[in-house]
């Protein structure tokens, strides 16, 4: 087995073990069948929320809270000295944290279409293209917390501190129909509304509009640069 693939068998391991993992499961699961009992048969607002909270919680709590705490235990600097590089460890870990995302989202999926008998979408590629843009962009946010934090407390914090109000104005606490309007349309272009925006919209049968697509992708784009410049590996 090659060093590469160790790390990743290792981090693996570890990401399974850690509490904060199962938070991403258990939390949306929980909203999802408490008020899915109550909802329309061709309902195109629940799922999408769901979803969006599931990826929220990995973005915003779990990769920085990670990130930040190995960079604080010297794990970075260590692996410097060795054949795998800190690099790889971010690689590792973005790519065990998407498969995270999408094991979470097929959960939903899987209780809302068997147990709920919900509505689910048809249009794959659509459906597709707003999950991996908003995941991308939920994740750039968490990248820039990891960078910017001191420490994994602090990643933790700050990533609560931006959950909520982002939740808020994306419409995973209040509909986005009871909100002003001013504060609804200034949701609209925050990475979690659009990414609950363009997911709705799926589950309407319609494709993402092209701006909440040029939204998340900015989000995605300008927020990580702006990571990797600020990125501390010790």
């Amino acid at each position: 087995m090659t060093a590469l693939a160790k790390l990743t068998n290792v981090e693996f391991k570890l990401l399974v073990r850690e509490p904060g993992s199962m938070f991403a499961f258990l939390i949306p699961l929980f909203i999802l069948i408490v008020f899915g009992g109550s909802i329309e048969p061709g309902d195109t607002l629940l799922l999408p929320m769901t979803l969006a909270i599931a990826v929220g919680l990995v973005g915003l709590y779990l990769l920085p809270t990670t990130l930040a705490s190995y960079r604080e235990r010297g794990i970075l600097r260590r692996l410097s000295l060795t054949p795998v590089r800190p690099g790889s460890l971010l690689a590792v870990q973005l790519i065990l944290q998407l498969v995270l995302a999408l094991a979470a989202a097929g959960l939903l999926l899987a209780v809302a279409g068997t147990v709920l008998d919900a509505h689910l979408p048809t249009g794959v590629a659509a459906l597709a293209a707003a999950f991996l843009l908003g995941t991308a962009a939920m994740f750039s946010i968490g990248l820039l917390i990891a960078a910017l934090a001191p420490n994994g407390r602090a990643a933790n914090g700050i990533g609560v501190l931006l959950y909520f109000p982002m939740a808020f104005l994306a419409g995973l606490i209040q509909p986005v129909g009871q909100m002003p309007d001013i504060v609804a349309e200034i949701g609209k272009y925050t990475p979690l509304g659009a990414f609950r925006q363009a997911l709705q919209d799926v589950w309407a049968g319609t494709s993402p509009a092209p701006l909440l697509l040029g939204v998340m992708a900015a989000y995605a784009v300008v927020v990580s640069l702006a990571a990797a410049r600020f990125f501390r590996w010790e």
